[in-house]
């Protein structure tokens, strides 16, 4: 164990803090405490940051007990430089969704507070398991919290019925996941006596150890069949839109902030199964641009803001996919540095449109106008949040972009030039829907008498928007974090680092 056991401490302060809001008899005080709580996961995420070493490959800060000692499974959590990162972004966007929840939940507050609570526990955890059955755990974790959210928060006439999709599909989804964790660690056990002696959960053992070539495949599949609908990866897509239409927006901030199929790509798929991704890179290649482009063209069609974030989504993570599969430094640092940008530029976007959405019930662009004149801060946050997911230079939305353009370009042309042409169709979409929105003549007496963002209100946005700024200017910040341990990471599929 490295020094303090900061993460089991960050892993264990939400399901403590949820035990706390039951005990508390005045409901006013849920929020302070559910808000309390990711303010302190936010500082204990960044103790562990800085106390990160940024040029040594392996993990850090792991922590390793016994919980199933006759197979094999433990405990076992730590952090590398493409998860380290993760973990104070997550307690800053679950404070964001917090603070956007602080007036608008008035129907069992402690139930709210407390799944928002147990869904930050469980995907902090996902970013520091170590073993692949704790992983698998909190994995499936997620998906109570979700559920319930959507159906009892969710703003759409259908939000049931979203849930139920989500739920269905992540639960299938869940099946090959598991198998080919159980699988694997039999692929690396021994035979003695006619007992499998060593079954193999711990990922830097697996990592460590090669797996059987002839196995490869098979895992490739099943891994890319588990993570697949959570990336999403098309046509493992649909329950997003829906999930945008009709759930709570501060769900919706935290599917498209934080993209924990991408990072399980990341972290297990390719990794894993080395000989199998260089095999069928194509198929990645292909699923990523499939993604790119059918989202970009998708949100062309959109006159839903809700909708059309869901389809950008799609398409960015696409592009992400992309990089990964460039099987080089610059692609896996820029698709770490895009999936942190989703946190800040998506969910910027996402609470943006949640706060336009309570003032006028609508956000259909048929019913909107003239935002620009009744809610400039509205207009201009946007305007700067959409000019950051196109990339433009001073953002971070540029070095993450350009970094995943020109590894692909230097693996998939072909490719390269769809993420290119993707570009000019996300300026297109976003602009068109932005002018209709914010331009033009004021429709309806609740668009023409909006209020402005509130003090609370833009304490979130710029917040987010002065990250937007910081990393844009000294995209080192996180480069610099990732550098090493992106360079292992390729070492790892057999790629020598350029």
């Amino acid at each position: 164990m490295d020094r303090l056991p900061l993460i089991s401490l960050l892993l264990l302060t939400s399901p403590m803090a949820a035990a706390i809001i039951w005990g508390v008899r005045d409901l006013s005080w849920v929020r302070y405490i559910a808000l309390a709580t990711a303010g302190l996961d936010l500082v204990i995420g960044l103790a562990l940051l800085g106390g990160f070493h940024s040029d040594i490959a392996g993990f850090q800060w792991v922590e390793a007990y016994p919980w199933i000692p006759s197979i094999q499974v433990y405990y076992r959590v730590g952090v590398d430089g493409l998860s380290i990162l993760f973990l104070p972004v997550t307690a800053l966007l679950f404070m964001g969704i917090i603070l956007y929840s602080w007036q608008r939940i008035q129907v069992m507050p402690r139930l709210y507070y407390t799944l928002l609570l147990l869904l930050q526990a469980a995907t902090l955890g996902i970013f520091c398991a170590l073993d692949t059955i704790l992983f698998f755990i909190f994995w499936e974790l997620t998906l109570v919290p979700v559920y319930f959210l959507v159906s009892l928060w969710g703003i759409g006439p259908h939000r049931r019925y979203a849930a139920v999709q989500y739920t269905l599909l992540m639960i299938a989804s869940g099946i090959p996941l598991l198998l080919a964790f159980v699988l694997l660690a039999v692929d690396h056990a021994q035979v003695v006596d006619g007992q499998l002696v060593g079954l193999m959960f711990s990922l830097p053992q697996l990592l460590a150890t090669p797996t059987s070539s002839h196995f490869q495949t098979m895992l490739f599949f099943l891994l890319l069949a588990g993570m697949a609908p959570k990336v999403p990866i098309v046509p493992f897509h649909v329950w997003l839109p829906t999930m945008a239409r009709e759930g709570p927006v501060g769900v919706l901030a935290f599917m498209t902030g934080l993209k924990l199929g991408a990072y399980g790509v990341i972290r297990f798929l390719l990794p894993l199964a080395p000989n199998a991704a260089h095999e069928f890179h194509w198929l990645l290649a292909g699923l990523g641009t499939l993604g790119l482009l059918y989202g970009a063209f998708l949100a062309l069609s959109q006159t839903n803001l809700l909708t059309l974030l869901a389809y950008a989504s799609i398409s960015h993570v696409g592009l992400v996919l992309l990089g990964v599969d460039a099987m080089n430094q610059a692609g896996i640092q820029g698709a770490i540095f895009q999936l942190l940008n989703f946190s800040v530029i998506a969910a910027g976007l996402a609470f943006l449109i949640g706060f336009l959405q309570r003032r006028t019930g609508s956000t259909e662009a048929v019913n909107l106008g003239g935002l620009a004149k009744t809610m400039p801060f509205f207009a201009a946050f946007t305007l700067f949040f959409g000019l950051a997911g196109m990339g433009i230079p001073g953002t971070s939305g540029f070095p993450a972009e350009f970094l995943l353009i020109m590894s692909t370009l230097q693996t998939h042309t072909g490719a390269g030039f769809a993420a290119l042409a993707a570009l000019i169709l996300g300026a297109g979409y976003f602009l068109r829907l932005f002018r209709k929105c914010c331009f033009g003549p004021v429709r309806g007496e609740m668009t023409g008498g909006c209020r402005d963002l509130g003090g609370r209100e833009l304490t979130i946005i710029l917040v987010l928007s002065a990250l937007v700024i910081l990393f844009g200017i000294f995209p080192g910040l996180i480069l610099d974090r990732t550098a090493i341990s992106a360079a292992a990471w390729v070492n790892l599929l057999g790629v020598v680092v350029p």
